[in-house]
């Protein structure tokens, strides 16, 4: 970013050819009718989703604030050829860069350091850099961002933590254009008759399959909390990107939703720090946040979930250790009448069959690039396995978007897998609170979970971790507990010459070397949060305590290498 520096915007937008910028009209517009405004440098390209999710808020502020005289954008284009630029521009009210031009296009992307797009670079009126962050600001305050500057952001941020401390449902709901929400039939409802209820805040996407899930859940629950008589709401906040998604969705809801506002949107969203879909805000009768997301809880405990107090959450809690303790595989892997899982060629394979056997649940997916990374590690391990085992499987459960997909991975495994969109995948998901892909988790013959961390154990031992009892992971961490006495306590590293790496113990990581998951020990740096294994960090590297002279002072264990 070419911060500290002032730019003369003639020198910065001109060449020696050309002295102006054009509309999407073909119209030309003098590059010094812009000294002295707030200049806003978008990058961007209508090949990318986001590009084209940002622009209409980019749009809508645009026509706030270029009125008063003082605001102007620049498209700096980054389509494949000039037609995408066009039609891509022709949605855009402000100036260009012509498409021809494209020695400004790079020139200027380099000087600022564009590494992604969507980015709005912002020059102030007097030619400083004031912010790299612009797509940002307009994402989360929209209009109320201008001027972007710090000291903008400063009191915005400080207004915020005030509202928060004397939060409502209004100051939540309610902005400068809106004070009402709708039902999915048009009639229009005062936010302000839902003060004083308990108001669920349904953020949600109609687009993303956990959302579409997920929907069906909150209605039975809505409509059970209504037919017992009590006074709870539920307020759609659509995080879709065009109306007509969210209408789509919107029709199949029984409750309210704000009306679609992609900015009004995002700033909720961003005032709940939202971090995940679905998610479900829960706003006590006062008007104060009484929880931040009770999706899990509804997926798991319906209606007896609620009313969410301190008291409820403690007796879930004893329910669901009650579950824990008494796990089965039947109980898992059985729903009415889904009580198998499916061979390669289709065949059905009784759960029973596989009672009294240590099961790997591995959640994967076709689209998922470290799934396919991990997959020859696992093969491998499952082959070990078997060949002194029989009293072992693994069972796949997929995440991906459609049965060809589906079917195509599934081709490439030796073992078995619950049936493609089977509605068990979910339950498991949320029985073992899978956040990411791939996650394997181990489960001994007695039905009790073993282990949910391995992946990183398959990853970090291979075939000697199973049968991946707490007993037999224990030894071998003993085992390389031993081996870890004789690494260096730091080593120099020419992946990573900013810091030095510091032996530490670590849960569960991915290696920033091979790309592989690691367990137990790593060669870590916290302010850059960088991993090595052992086994990369100690090739190729400079030692900083008891420093070898060469490899020869090394000696490898499989794929580990430590001190002679």
């Amino acid at each position: 970013m070419a911060n500290g520096v002032t730019h003369d915007l003639l020198h910065l937008l001109c060449t020696k050819e050309r002295d102006f910028l054009i509309r999407n009209n073909g119209d030309q517009v003098k590059v010094a009718s812009l000294v002295g405004k707030i200049v806003g440098l978008y990058f961007s390209g209508s090949w990318f989703e986001s590009c084209r999710y940002f622009t209409p808020m980019l749009v809508e502020l645009y026509k706030e604030i270029a009125s008063k005289g003082n605001f102007e954008v620049v498209f700096i284009s980054s389509d494949k050829d000039d037609e995408s630029f066009k039609d891509f521009f022709s949605e855009m009210q402000w100036l260009a860069i012509p498409y021809s031009d494209s020695d400004t296009q790079k020139r200027l992307g380099d000087l600022f350091n564009v590494k992604v797009i969507p980015s709005l670079v912002i020059v102030d009126e007097n030619g400083h850099a004031s912010t790299e962050q612009g797509t940002k600001i307009v994402a989360e305050y929209g209009v109320d961002g201008y001027p972007f500057t710090p000291e903008r952001m400063k009191f915005l941020k400080e207004e915020e933590e005030a509202a928060k401390q004397n939060q409502s449902l209004s100051s939540v709901l309610v902005s400068n254009s809106t004070d009402y929400l709708i039902s999915n039939n048009g009639d229009r409802v005062l936010v302000s008759e839902l003060e004083g209820k308990m108001v669920g805040l349904y953020f949600s996407m109609n687009s993303f399959s956990p959302s579409l899930e997920f929907t069906p859940m909150l209605v039975e629950f809505y409509k059970k909390l209504k037919e017992k008589g009590h006074d709870f709401e539920i307020v759609l906040i659509s995080l879709d990107h065009d109306e007509e998604q969210f209408k789509q969705g919107f029709e199949t809801m029984p409750w309210l939703a704000l009306p679609f506002n992609v900015m009004n949107s995002q700033k909720i969203a961003r005032y709940f720090d939202l971090g995940t879909l679905p998610t479900l805000v829960i706003i006590g009768q006062d008007g104060k946040t009484l929880k931040r997301n009770v999706a899990e809880l509804i997926e798991e405990h319906g209606v007896l979930a609620y009313p969410f107090s301190p008291e409820k959450l403690v007796e879930l809690a004893e329910i669901e250790k009650a579950n824990i303790e008494a796990q089965t595989l039947e109980s898992l892997l059985v729903s009415g009448d889904k009580d198998f899982v499916i061979e390669k060629s289709g065949s059905k394979v009784p759960v029973s069959e596989l009672v009294g056997k240590t099961i790997l649940l591995y959640f994967s997916a076709h689209w998922c690039p470290p799934c396919h990374a991990f997959m020859p590690k696992l093969v491998k391990v499952y082959h070990d396995i078997k060949a002194k085992d029989k009293a072992f499987e693994v069972i796949f459960i997929s995440s991906d978007h459609d049965q060809s997909a589906f079917d195509e991975f599934f081709s490439s495994m030796p073992w078995l897998a619950l049936p493609f969109g089977d509605k068990r995948k979910r339950s498991l998901q949320r029985r073992f609170k899978t956040r990411g892909i791939p996650t394997v988790i181990a489960i001994g013959p007695s039905g009790k979970t073993l282990t949910t961390n391995a992946r990183n154990i398959i990853g970090a031992h291979g075939v000697d971790a199973y049968p991946f009892t707490k007993e037999r992971l224990e030894e071998l961490e003993i085992k390389e507990d031993e081996m870890a006495k004789a690494w260096p306590e730091k080593v120099k590293h020419k992946s990573h010459t900013e810091h030095e790496l510091v032996l530490t113990r670590r849960s569960g990581y991915g290696c920033d070397g091979c790309g592989e998951p690691g367990y137990h020990w790593s060669f870590y740096c916290i302010k850059c949060d960088f991993d090595l294994h052992p086994k990369c960090a100690l090739m190729n590297n400079e030692a900083t305590k008891d420093k070898p002279k060469s490899k020869e002072g090394y000696v490898c264990h499989g794929d580990l290498c430590c001190k002679v």
